[in-house]
């Protein structure tokens, strides 16, 4: 089980990063489409599976204690909050989507993009990359 949602988590991040993509260029354009709420929905998704992963798998809760460890503590610490912070600044870009103001919809979703570029496991950085689809090694 742990596998299949470890996949699941992987291919929502494409979901985000497309539609949160998609969101920036539409408003950059002046429009104001769904694809806001999909990110949103998508983004909550992979938190939650990404918090039963943090607190079941032995990448998490479990590695507390290795600070020390760069990857422990990407994988315990930096990972997981500056995911939470990507969420809510999704959740406020699509607030501020919602209300129709574009220039408060763009800073919220650059932001949301950068703090996900910077947290997102590529597959090359050393010790803590992952491939860049479910079952590529």
């Amino acid at each position: 089980m742990y596998t299949g949602l470890l996949h699941l988590h992987n291919l929502l991040r494409w979901v985000i990063v497309v539609t949160l993509i998609w969101s920036l260029w539409n408003a950059y354009k002046g429009k104001n489409g769904k694809e806001t709420l999909i990110m949103m929905i998508s983004a909550h998704i992979t938190l939650l599976v990404g918090l039963y992963q943090w607190m079941v798998g032995g990448l998490g809760m479990a590695n507390m204690s290795a600070m020390s460890n760069a990857a422990a503590r990407f994988w315990a610490i930096e990972h997981p909050t500056m995911m939470i912070l990507s969420i809510v600044f999704i959740t406020l870009g699509h607030r501020s989507a919602k209300a129709g103001d574009i220039n408060k919809t763009k800073r919220w979703l650059i932001i949301a993009l950068i703090v996900i570029l910077m947290a997102m496991p590529w597959p090359f950085r050393e010790a803590i990359g992952r491939p860049w689809f479910p079952g590529m090694h």
